[in-house]
Parts: structure tokens; C-alpha cells; sequence
């Protein structure tokens, strides 16, 4: 596949994420206009929703920005997770032709670039599933399909135990100086079947900012006070001990902890794009410092010893 190294996140739009319990918060729609505003002005042209990102209200923002503005970007859309308290979710072949089709609707177009299974349907086989997103690309109504926040095991069951006419063409993963799970064995299989890896989570939920210290309460309206099952078995000393180091390293580089954290994904050519999640306009300075200030061989080597 090929798309841009970074992608607008627009998980915050709406709501928080997929959880239905925050439907309604997160950005308002004139927050999120400002964002996608400031995003295309930096030269971000691919945005990242999925159907359930505020119950609907991700995609709609989108949509009614898109239409304002007369631009459209590439777009990444997903489904399986519920988008109201009915529950209502999996992959099932309707649930996916009828979920798209809302999609398009709230985005106000005729396709998306790419289609992802939002989670693992432990009830819908894969071979229903891709045969849909298959009939799906063949009417012209998405560029590709993939998949989001599968293990190994459940690409494996993608890839090699499967025989669609395609693999998945992406998978989009948490992934970040902290959370390096997939790099022993999903990178891997990714390389083998020429799946492009997309990352999500890149700060780890503003670990890898700064904004979270040694002993201090977490701040409000932080992840950690908002949905922080994710990222609870970060707060120990060792995780404090590689903060403070990766402070004392973007200091000596003159950039954030945010950038440096960022610049590391970047330098990774197994990453195909990562995904940001900004909560404000000023927050895409980071991403500005990673693509002006890459980083060397050498300071990726450091920063491997410091997280290792």
C-alpha cells in the first residue's frame, strides 16, 4: 500500500475512541474543525476514523468539513465495535455491507481508501469477513482492506491459514517506544506477506510526553483519567526511570519527548504510517520536530538501550 507516513487520528472527535460511556465528549465539532484545518496546513492529508469514534460523530465531523472545505483527504474507516448501548458489533458479512454503507454516508463520499476489521470477531469467521471487504473492493466502494488490533496468532489466521485471493493489505497496531509487543512476531509475519504496518498510539497515551511524573496525581482529562486500562501496568519505576532518561535525551537534542518519540517510529522502515492523535492544533509541533530532525543510527540505538 502506499500512504503518507502520518495520518491525522481522529479517535477524539466526538467522543473517546470507541466507548460508548464518552459518546458526546472529547472534541467538539468545531475543535475538530480546527484541528483538520491546522492538520492539511501542515501538509497531513490521510485521516484515520472508524464508525464507532463517538458513536458516529468522528465520521460526521469529517464529512461536514470535507464538504465545507471542498478537499478530501485519503480516509481509513474501520467497524466492529458498537455504536450505541444496542451492543450491536462483530464482522459479519451484512453487518460490515451495512456498516460501510453509514460510513459513506456520515463521510459523505463514495469509497474510502481503506477498510479495516476494528478488532477480532471471535464469532465471524475470517473467510466471511474478507469475502465481504473482497466484494466491497471489487463494487469500488473501499481502496483496500485490513485489519486493526490483531495478535500474531489472529494474523497468522489471516495470512497463512487463510486463502483469500489477497492478504489483508494492512494491519494497524499499538505501537510505541513503550508498547513493542508486535516487533517479535507480527512485524515479522508483515514483512513475509508484504502487509504495510500502521501504527496507532504512538505516545502511548501521552506516557511518552512528558505529562505524566514520578509520584504526581495524573492531570485531568489525561487517558489515565479517562480510559486508562491500556496503559496501567506502565506506572512503575522502570517506566519512570526510561522517562527520565528520554528526557534528559530530547533535551540534549533540543527537541520535545513527544518528537524524539515520534522521530523513532519514523526511522523505522518497517512503519509504514503512524498514526497521530492530537488533542489540539499545537499539538502537531511534535510531529514537525520528528520529520525536521530525524533521527541518526546512533540516537536510535540509544533510545533502544534506554526501552529495551
Amino acid at each position: 500500500m502506499e500512504l503518507p507516513r502520518i495520518a491525522l487520528g481522529c479517535g477524539n472527535f466526538g467522543g473517546i475512541g470507541s466507548a460508548p460511556a464518552f459518546f458526546g465528549q472529547g472534541l467538539s465539532e468545531a475543535e475538530a474543525a480546527a484541528l483538520m484545518d491546522a492538520a492539511w496546513a501542515a501538509g497531513i492529508t490521510h485521516f484515520d476514523t472508524a464508525d464507532a469514534y463517538g458513536g458516529g460523530r468522528s465520521e460526521l465531523a469529517i464529512g461536514r468539513w470535507m464538504a465545507r472545505r471542498g478537499v478530501t483527504p485519503t480516509l481509513t474507516t474501520k467497524t466492529f465495535n458498537p455504536m450505541s448501548a444496542d451492543g450491536d458489533h462483530g464482522l459479519a458479512a451484512d453487518r460490515v455491507r451495512r456498516q460501510l454503507r453509514s460510513s459513506l454516508d456520515r463521510l459523505g463520499v463514495d469509497r474510502v481508501d481503506l477498510y479495516l476489521a476494528h478488532e477480532y470477531d471471535p464469532d465471524t469467521p475470517l473467510a466471511e469477513t474478507f469475502a465481504a471487504f473482497e466484494e466491497l473492493h471489487a463494487q469500488g466502494q473501499i481502496g483496500a482492506y485490513g485489519v486493526s488490533n490483531f495478535d500474531a496468532r489472529q494474523l497468522e489466521e489471516a495470512t497463512v491459514n487463510l486463502t483469500p485471493p489477497s492478504p489483508p493489505a494492512a494491519v494497524q497496531n499499538a505501537y510505541s517506544l513503550l508498547q513493542q509487543g508486535d516487533a517479535a512476531e507480527v512485524l515479522p509475519l508483515c514483512a513475509s506477506h508484504g502487509i504495510a504496518y500502521l501504527v496507532y498510539s504512538p505516545l502511548c497515551g501521552g506516557w511518552l510526553t512528558g505529562k505524566y511524573r514520578r509520584g504526581a496525581a495524573y492531570p485531568g482529562g489525561s487517558r489515565m483519567t479517562q480510559r486508562p486500562e491500556p496503559y496501567r501496568e506502565l506506572a512503575t519505576d522502570r517506566t519512570f526511570d526510561a522517562l527520565e532518561r528520554l528526557e534528559e535525551f530530547a533535551a540534549g537534542r533540543g527537541t520535545s519527548m513527544a518528537g524524539v518519540a515520534l522521530a523513532w517510529l519514523l526511522a523505522d522502515p518497517r512503519i509504514t504510517q503512524v498514526v497521530i492523535g492530537p488533542g489540539r492544533p499545537e499539538h502537531l509541533d511534535p510531529v514537525r520536530e520528528a520529520l525536521a530532525a530525524p533521527l541518526s543510527d546512533d540516537e536510535r540505538r540509544r533510545l533502544d538501550e534506554i526501552f529495551c
